[in-house]
């Protein structure tokens, strides 16, 4: 247990005498001070599991794009500090985590399959480096990615052989637009 444990678990014991010794001071029968004492832990269980579930749904809520007037499309920082688009890849929608580190647009074997590409027929004989090493690639064309009113069409792509949780929308596709600014906590993407 390291020493911020060890401060966590003292912090809780001092607690614990301090409200069951205000509990047993206060005139009142065993009955009502055992009902008291598990409301309350009740409603901190209940505490500790929404606190616990928000994370995991926050983590799932999408981010949305909107396109302004001029028709730039915007997009918010999602609470990981990294910015997440949803883009059509071949009518299928997938989501995309923006990453000016990745040269290509790279996507996850099962995003690829759901965009109509069949990933036992592909060559991976490319090769990209990640931060988790070396993965096996395969070139392919994506017939139409669409982000909002925009359309690209005979778009080249990767097909990552590895594992991804998400597909990248690397250099390749952001450098199709004029204007790549980061405001705030805002992402613009203007052509």
């Amino acid at each position: 247990m390291s020493g911020y444990d060890v401060g966590h678990v003292a912090y809780l014991v001092l607690l614990l005498i301090l409200v069951g010794g205000w509990l047993a001071t206060r005139r009142t029968n065993l009955r009502q001070l055992l009902r008291h004492a598990s409301s309350w832990a009740v409603i901190f269980t209940l505490a500790i599991v929404g606190a616990s579930l928000w994370t995991d749904i926050r983590r799932d809520l999408p981010s949305q794009a909107t396109v302004t007037q001029s028709g730039a499309i915007e997009v918010a920082r999602a609470y990981d500090g990294h910015y997440y688009l949803t883009l059509g890849v071949n009518g299928t929608p997938v989501n995309f985590m923006v990453d000016t580190g990745a040269t290509d647009i790279v996507l996850s074997r099962h995003d690829a399959e759901r965009a109509g590409i069949d990933a036992d027929r592909l060559m991976f004989t490319g090769r990209a480096g990640t931060a988790n090493g070396t993965v096996a690639t395969a070139p392919v064309r994506l017939d139409e990615l669409t982000l909002g009113p925009l359309a690209d069409h005979d778009v080249r792509a990767q097909v990552n052989a590895g594992e991804m949780d998400l597909s990248l929308l690397g250099m390749a596709y952001l450098q199709r637009f004029a204007r790549i600014e980061i405001t705030g906590d805002r992402l613009v993407l203007e052509r």
